[in-house]
């Protein structure tokens, strides 16, 4: 069965038919989502469905894009959340260059300690890096992150870069982008990128695979990420959902939960 191991149904493109929508999930196919926090709010929302939702764990971070509403006491307030049951991960956290602020420093910083705090929590992590491979990279391996495990989210470097972050032994975030006519980096990615480092995510309601660029995103649209997994890889689609199902039930932790 599908794991989308990468959503955001907090967000305000989903309030008209939410319910609706996550109630379809089971018969397409899709058993396990994991709501990522991408601020304080985001993660509050993010914490309320896993508890109203059996297949929806929740990631506890803020993005870097966020970090500058981050003090001591609201980082106490991400710990106390950190040890909710219903979270798997600390995410997304990491560094984006792509717009001027937050600085880059105070985007390190935060991310070095969210870092320590799933180091902490026995939590594996979920990074955003955009813009920003270099310093990610750094922050990672200052951190001793391979100690720490988890996914490098919506890859968008080169298969060099993924090649040291699978010896890192992190995982690769593979979604719509795979399916794109530009997506040619991505592509190579996932030729290279051992299956069994490989997870599946929409980041909806963001980047909608083809024939639906453009479009809201949901958790619907991963048979076409897994086809265009599978081609690359030649194997079967069934392969693909298996494969990259086990390794997010894994890395989550939630391999007892069947």
């Amino acid at each position: 069965m599908i794991f989308d191991t990468h959503a955001h149904y907090d967000d305000e493109q989903f309030d008209e038919d939410r319910e609706e929508l996550l109630a379809s999930m089971e018969g397409a196919g899709i058993t396990n989502i994991v709501n990522v926090g991408a601020s304080l709010e985001t993660t509050r929302k993010t914490l309320e469905l896993a508890h109203k939702y059996e297949f929806i764990h929740a990631a506890v971070g803020v993005h870097p894009s966020e970090v500058a509403e981050l003090d001591e006491d609201k980082f106490e307030l991400l710990r106390e959340w950190s040890q909710d049951g219903r979270c798997v991960a600390i995410g997304e956290i990491g560094l984006d260059y792509h717009w001027p602020e937050p600085s880059p420093e105070l985007q390190k910083k935060w991310f070095a300690r969210q870092l320590q705090l799933a180091r902490q929590q026995r939590l594996p992590v979920i990074i955003h890096s955009r813009d920003a491979a270099s310093d990610t990279l750094e922050v990672m391996k200052e951190n001793h992150a391979e100690e720490i495990g988890g996914v490098v989210h919506c890859f968008s470097y080169s298969k060099e870069i993924a090649k040291i972050c699978v010896d890192m032994g992190f995982y690769i975030g593979i979604g719509g982008v795979v399916t794109f006519k530009n997506g040619k980096k991505m592509k190579e990615v996932v030729e290279q990128t051992p299956m069994e480092r490989i997870l599946l995510e929409t980041d909806c309601p963001y980047l909608s695979p083809e024939p639906n660029r453009g479009r809201r995103n949901s958790s619907l649209n991963l048979p076409l990420v897994v086809d265009a997994i599978a081609a690359i890889k030649g194997i079967s689609s069934e392969e693909v959902i298996k494969i990259t199902e086990d390794n997010a039930k894994r890395m989550y932790g939630l391999l007892m939960e069947g």
